[in-house]
Order: structure tokens, then C-alpha cells, then sequence
């Protein structure tokens, strides 16, 4: 939460002129109801269902830049079919950028508690090793300006393997 998926994603997708998708995005979209309402009703494992559902369907698409949720990588079958279908960018952040990044949105539904600092040490312990062993490329953003960190992602895709006519 608060790494700068989105932001960075619409970067990558529009240097890279590909089409960018946000899972979250698309959840909000087919359900007709904001994440919020979803975890309300749903709770988390009804939220994780139809998340798995959505980047089985927006993974399998080509030539796209896709944003997950933070909690994307709790599922196994999330990290294998991302995996499986592109390259997947860590952008790690500390949790106090986390708590600047995210301090004002009511729509984290995981921070609405009185100590949303705790929240996110603990997302970060669990998720964190997910997050390593599903990753191809590691970028940390604290700090750093979206634009700055989209260029670093596409210098490490290029040094894997040359894109597209380049």
C-alpha cells in the first residue's frame, strides 16, 4: 500500500505505450461497489476470490502494464500466474512512506484501525518474502519521484531482455 503501483504502472504503460490495467480497478468495475463495500459484505476472503479471478483474466492479456493490490501475492495461484505471464516489479517501500503515502485515503480498508502503523508492520512481515520470491525486478521508492522510478523499472526490463524492436 502506498508503494506507487498506480501512479508508476500509468508511467510504464504510457512510455512503453502499452495499455496499463489495475486489478483493483477492474474488481470495483465488476462487482459495481468499491473495494470497501466488498470487504464489508464479503470480507477479505470473499475480496481475495474475486481478486484471483480478475488477474487470472487481466494476466493473460498481452502487451499491458497491470497493477495489483499489495495483497495480490498472499495467493500462490496470484504470484504463479504473474509469473507466468510477465515480468513482475517489486516496488519496495518502508512502511513510514507507506503511512505518508496513505494517511488521508479512507478507501484501505486494512488501515481503518486506530494504529495503522501495526497494520502495515504486519502486512509487511507477511508479504514482504512474497513479495522477493515473486519478484523479477526490486525497486525501492521512498522518496524517490514516480517518474525516476518508472525509467530505473524499464532499464531493468531492457538489461533482461531488449523490448520490443529495441
Amino acid at each position: 500500500m502506498g508503494a506507487g503501483k498506480s501512479t508508476i504502472g500509468r508511467l510504464l504503460s504510457q512510455e512503453l505505450k502499452l495499455e496499463f490495467l489495475d486489478s483493483d480497478r477492474e474488481i470495483e468495475n465488476r462487482a459495481g461497489a468499491d473495494i470497501p463495500w466488498i470487504f464489508d459484505v464479503e470480507g477479505e476472503e470473499g475480496f481475495r476470490d474475486r481478486e484471483e479471478s480478475v488477474i487470472k483474466d487481466l494476466a493473460e492479456k498481452k502487451s499491458i502494464v497491470l497493477s495489483t493490490g499489495g495483497g495480490a501475492v498472499i495467493r500462490s495461484a496470484n504470484r504463479a500466474c504473474l509469473q507466468g505471464n510477465g515480468t513482475v516489479v517489486y516496488l519496495e517501500t518502508s512502511v513510514e512512506q507507506q503511512l505518508d503515502r496513505t494517511a488521508r485515503d479512507k478507501n484501505r480498508p486494512l488501515l481503518q484501525t486506530e494504529n495503522p502503523r501495526q497494520v502495515l508492520e504486519d502486512l509487511m512481515a507477511k508479504r514482504h518474502p512474497l513479495y522477493l520470491e515473486a519478484a523479477d525486478i526490486i525497486i525501492k521508492t521512498d522518496k524517490r519521484h514516480p517518474k525516476t522510478v518508472a525509467s530505473e523499472i524499464i532499464k531493468q526490463m531492457k538489461a533482461k531482455s531488449p523490448l520490443h524492436g529495441e
